[in-house]
């Protein structure tokens, strides 16, 4: 049995191309479903999030497996070939306890990744798409990113991308406490991202989710305040700065949605942080006068700066991870048998 891995991320492309090739939570049990059909494919995990797209698989038959899913993302991208890289057995396993611990991330030893790995195999476990080796895998994989996270100083600093985006919105306005931020989304990364912004003094934080009782639920714990989803614009006109993760398929801040709004508030900046993928945000509000928009790869021109520390403890963190590939590859040496 062999552990395969496929995938791109923001070091092999650029958001606008990884967003054609993000996988909903709408879509996972059926993207699922679909690559369990490629011949040699035991199971799989998906794990898709704003910086990464990556399949791994347990298979028998590696190359037949690669073919198969350069086949189905050519397929689902509308015939765009994806920049993969690949890896097998052992620098597959390898690279996912690099991810899981923060190593690979754009923010060097970042928190958010291990709970979205975490989801990614509850969810691919849930549809019945994990094998013996896959579980073993991720498993192994989470006991990692703890004991990296307990025994050096990798998450020190700035290591979300919610809290990278609050630095941005520090240095854009010094004193965030007289701000109004408005999030729209009320998953994991806005979540991070309100309780970031509640921590460094910001004066009001309103939430906007398709479902209002989780919108609710989180304005209630960080003391802001929840709206509709749809009736976010009304409440535009005292906003400061606009924070966008949601999973809607296609951009919500469009030119034309925010044109009208905007002549509410002249001579006012509204600072549009995108930190979603698929973007919500269209690339053409940059050009309203007194829009400022930064997308997920934008947060990397801050993420460089906070980054000497950890720099410094992933030479340790490495060598935890080859001692944990060793034991991990061990184990798989001794259960070579085929187990669906």
């Amino acid at each position: 049995m062999n552990i395969v891995c496929a995938g791109i991320n923001h070091r092999s492309a650029t958001v606008d191309i990884r967003e054609k090739f993000a996988v909903g939570p709408q879509e996972l049990q059926r993207a699922l479903s679909r690559i369990r059909d490629i011949d040699g494919l035991a199971g799989a995990v998906i794990v898709s999030t704003c910086n990464r797209v990556e399949y791994y698989t347990a298979s028998v038959c590696p190359i037949r497996v690669l073919d198969g899913l350069r086949g189905y993302l050519k397929e689902r991208s509308g015939e765009m070939d994806a920049p993969l890289y690949t890896h097998d057995s052992p620098s597959s396993v390898r690279h996912l306890f690099r991810v899981a611990s923060g190593l690979d991330s754009m923010v060097l030893g970042e928190t958010e990744i291990l709970g979205q790995l975490k989801q990614a195999y509850a969810s691919a476990t849930a549809c019945g798409a994990t094998t013996r080796h896959l579980n073993k895998l991720f498993q192994h994989a989470f006991r990692v990113a703890k004991h990296v996270r307990s025994e050096t100083q990798i998450t020190r600093g700035s290591t979300s991308v919610g809290s990278v985006a609050v630095d941005l919105a520090g240095k854009i306005f010094g004193d965030l406490g007289g701000r109004t931020i408005l999030i729209l989304g009320a998953g994991e990364i806005s979540e991070k991202t309100a309780r970031s912004f509640v921590s460094r003094g910001a004066k009001t934080v309103i939430v906007a989710n398709r479902t209002f009782d989780r919108a609710a639920r989180l304005a209630e714990e960080i003391g802001g305040m929840a709206v509709h989803f749809e009736n976010w614009p009304n409440i535009f006109e005292s906003v400061d700065i606009l924070i966008c993760s949601t999973s809607a398929p296609q951009p919500i801040i469009t030119r034309e949605i925010l044109g009208p709004l905007l002549k509410n508030r002249p001579d006012r900046p509204l600072f549009v942080i995108d930190l979603a993928v698929p973007r919500d945000a269209e690339a053409a509000i940059n050009d309203l006068e007194n829009v400022y928009l930064f997308d997920i790869d934008s947060l990397e021109k801050i993420v460089a700066e906070s980054l000497e520390i950890r720099r410094a403890e992933v030479q340790r963190c490495e060598k935890m991870i080859d001692q944990h590939v060793s034991e991990f590859v061990g184990w798989m040496r001794n259960h070579m048998a085929f187990h669906a």
